[in-house]
């Protein structure tokens, strides 16, 4: 997923910055070359801030609405897995009732 030198940061720092582009009146990149983070890694975390105040562009979804898509998406993953394994399991036992 990320590099092994991708750092971590806490959602403090996260809302801390996004308060701070707010305020300041900077740009994303002036408050990311400040904070010593990448500009990129700001951006995000702004869209994302703004989509679940619901301010964010049109379509964006909220977190809210992403993890329900990843917890959806994970359960019909599942779901297929098992609907394949049924459709070997009955396809076995028909050859089998045949004999």
């Amino acid at each position: 997923m990320g590099s092994k030198y991708t750092k971590r940061y806490t959602e403090e720092f996260k809302r801390d910055a996004i308060a701070l582009v707010d305020s300041s009146g900077k740009t994303v990149t002036a408050v990311a070359r400040e904070l010593g983070i990448s500009s990129e890694s700001l951006r995000g975390w702004y869209r994302r801030a703004k989509a679940d105040q619901g301010v964010g562009a049109p379509g964006e979804l909220t977190s809210a609405e992403r993890e329900e898509l990843r917890r959806l998406r994970r359960e019909n993953r599942e779901q297929q897995q098992t609907i394949e394994i049924l459709k070997k399991t009955t396809a076995f036992f028909v050859k089998e009732s045949d004999r």
